[in-house]
């Protein structure tokens, strides 16, 4: 069996052998997770110094010496890394006095801060899969981003109390700007917020359960949706970048909604995180600093703040460390431009526009697939793994260490 780090779901059931650089079987892969699968063989980055190929040692020496040269450094990605991988950068942070940051810190990160602190209650996908009746995604949709979602955990399956599955005893509702792919499969429950509107329809919902008529919305529909809610058995909210982006990291409000739903039945949020490690980078940064993301330890201090975001580090720093990400083609202009002026170092097993503009370029193997390690699911259960196939180059967690050692 191999493990499928395609996405946060970490699918532990994958059936897959390869053969010539071919994969020839492949069970219970996803349509995400099979297109993961088979970029191993494609698009494969080559160490490089100034664009143009070298030996792998010198590579990582190019490397050490621009860290070594920097003043204030910055180090982003993770997300993407496996938790021993994670550890060595958190070390070459302090090491370094450098900025070090993740996706959370534009994504889900204030979502994640209120899990992890215990304002919003969480559970496993395994409790979701046994007992909850009713299923709340909410500005996500895993049709697309987590396509196995449905059928191991939420919708789908006959779990230790729900034997009747979607058919008689579940229910999916779905809170989205549009219809979605997720949506159309339960047309009927989706409740539709203008973009932004999320605040106000949280609201609305605490009007229907305290017994007052909404202010806005549909009112009929509010309340037919409020029913729902406390009808629920055991519930599970699924909350996607759709909803932390709309809330702007307004927490509180969503906290102040699970608490009295809370009141009244049971009910867990589980995040929809992408990238497959995101959730674990946030926990080994907050037991070292007490912090998810954000965090400076220049001058032997921890600083955390929003000037220690990728965004405005990206403008202050003299040097970047990217692992795993592809930060040139997704960050906002202004950052890219900022990043792509600096000697870029890029640990990476496929070749991206980071890749192309780096001064540094270090392949690694892919985790999972060619390289071992642990992760933390998006629920928080932590997950091992063994590579299925013969790399041929090292590891994160290798390279770092090298680095390192070399600083």
């Amino acid at each position: 069996m191999a493990i499928c780090t395609g996405c946060s779901l970490l699918c532990q059931d994958i059936e897959a052998s390869v053969s010539e650089g071919k994969l020839t079987k492949a069970k219970n892969l996803c349509r995400k997770g099979h297109g993961h699968f088979q970029a191993s063989f494609s698009e494969r980055t080559s160490p490089m110094i100034g664009r143009k190929q070298v030996d792998l040692n010198q590579a990582i020496a190019r490397a050490a010496e621009i860290l070594r040269s920097a003043k204030s450094p910055l180090l982003f990605g993770w997300s993407n890394s496996t938790l021993e991988a994670q550890r060595v950068g958190i070390s070459l942070a302090e090491k370094l006095g450098a900025t070090i940051d993740d996706t959370s810190s534009f994504c889900q990160g204030s979502l994640m801060e209120s899990i992890l602190s215990g304002r919003l209650p969480s559970c496993t996908l395994d409790d979701v899969r046994n007992y909850a009746d009713t299923s709340i995604f909410w500005g996500a949709d895993p049709s697309n981003s987590h396509p196995r979602h449905l059928s191991r955990f939420s919708y789908y399956p006959r779990g230790e109390k729900r034997q009747k599955s979607y058919e008689e005893e579940r229910t999916c509702l779905v809170v989205d700007v549009r219809m979605s792919a997720t949506a159309a499969l339960c047309k009927e429950n989706l409740f539709r917020v203008s973009p932004g509107g999320d605040a106000e329809f949280i609201e609305a919902i605490l009007s229907v359960l305290a017994g007052k008529i909404p202010r806005v919305g549909d009112k009929k529909k509010m309340i037919e949706l409020g029913t729902m809610l406390k009808k629920t058995e055991w519930g599970a909210i699924f909350p996607g970048p759709g909803l932390v982006y709309s809330l702007q990291g307004n927490m509180e409000i969503l906290e102040k909604l699970l608490a009295r739903l809370n009141e009244i039945t049971v009910f867990k949020v589980v995040p929809m995180v992408g990238h497959f490690n995101m959730r674990g980078f946030n926990e080994l940064l907050r037991e070292k600093t007490g912090h998810i993301n954000r965090v400076s330890f220049k001058g032997g201090e921890i600083v955390h703040g929003p000037e220690q975001s990728v965004m405005t580090a990206a403008k202050s720093c003299d040097a970047a460390l990217i692992v795993g990400y592809d930060p040139l083609s997704s960050l906002p202009f202004a950052t890219a431009q900022a990043l792509a002026r600096l000697p870029l170092i890029a640990i990476d097993p496929h070749r991206s526009l980071t890749t192309d503009a780096a001064e540094v370029v270090i392949p690694a193997a892919i985790s999972g697939l060619e390289a071992g390690g642990t992760a933390v699911r998006t629920d928080g259960v932590k997950i091992e793994f063994e590579p299925i196939i013969e790399p041929g180059l090292p590891a994160d967690e290798q390279i770092l260490k090298r680095i390192m050692e070399a600083i």
